[in-house]
């Protein structure tokens, strides 16, 4: 991590792993509500974008095969992922996020617009509990049950990662109720808080808590650029570790 490798180096398991599991992603129909949000916002498009083949599907996970850290967002965005076909990629959360993860050395470059725009991330993987961007950004209950399989799949395929990173409430509450599942784990989930540091047992990824990098939080301060720069760094003091 001192010197990031941003270089393709593929870890063939996973990545075969991977490609079945997108294949899932995608082609899920399974909460319809979603499932007309999506695609009603695809074909309308916002103004700005009407240049743009909207992606208009359920968004899979992106990262480095090799991954030890684990990012775990609340759902694609209308007009970012659900466009782009990449979670994080083409809204203001994504560009708040991946200026942090460059600045600490996990991404190649500070902005993410496209799918194709050259982006690579290192030891790192992102996705979403809902894979579908939801009205208003509020998924329902049913539907994050319903996802959580995507999510069990990824932590399982990833279960040599030593950390996961949880943005909001809803990433980290379906996160720990999925490897609470996983591992046996003891079902009480502590109360969510940025900077939560959770240690759950042995061979068990240590599990982060940090405010949902949004406009709504970054622009009134709930979360600044330092307070996730710190959290960040504690982070990958154990990635380090770990390398």
């Amino acid at each position: 991590m001192r010197n990031p490798d941003y270089s393709v180096k593929i870890d063939r398991g996973v990545a075969e792993a991977l490609a079945g599991l997108e294949l899932e992603v995608v082609s899920c129909r399974m909460c319809p509500r979603l499932v007309n949000f999506r695609e009603h916002v695809a074909k309308e498009k916002r103004r700005r974008y009407t240049d743009w083949e909207y992606w208009g599907k359920p968004v899979p996970g992106f990262g480095d095969t090799r991954a030890r850290l684990l990012i775990i967002g609340l759902a694609p965005a209308p007009h970012g992922g659900n466009r782009t076909g990449r979670v994080f990629t083409g809204d203001r959360t994504g560009d708040f996020l991946f200026r942090a993860l460059y600045r600490a050395g996990f991404a190649s470059q500070p902005i993410s617009v496209s799918r194709n725009d050259g982006l690579r991330v290192e030891r790192a993987y992102l996705t979403a509990a809902v894979k579908c961007a939801p009205p208003g950004n509020k998924p329902e209950t049913r539907e994050i049950a319903n996802c959580s399989r995507f999510l069990g799949k990824e932590l399982e395929i990833f279960r040599h990662a030593v950390a996961v990173l949880c943005l909001g409430q809803t990433a980290y509450h379906s996160t720990l109720k999925v490897l609470t599942a996983q591992y046996g784990l003891a079902e009480r989930i502590p109360k969510f808080r940025h900077g939560l540091e959770l240690s759950l047992g042995n061979n068990v990824p240590r599990v982060f808590a940090s405010y949902h990098p949004s406009p709504r939080n970054t622009q009134t301060g709930k979360l600044t650029e330092r307070m996730f720069l710190s959290l960040i760094a504690r982070i990958k003091r154990i990635v380090m570790e770990d390398s």
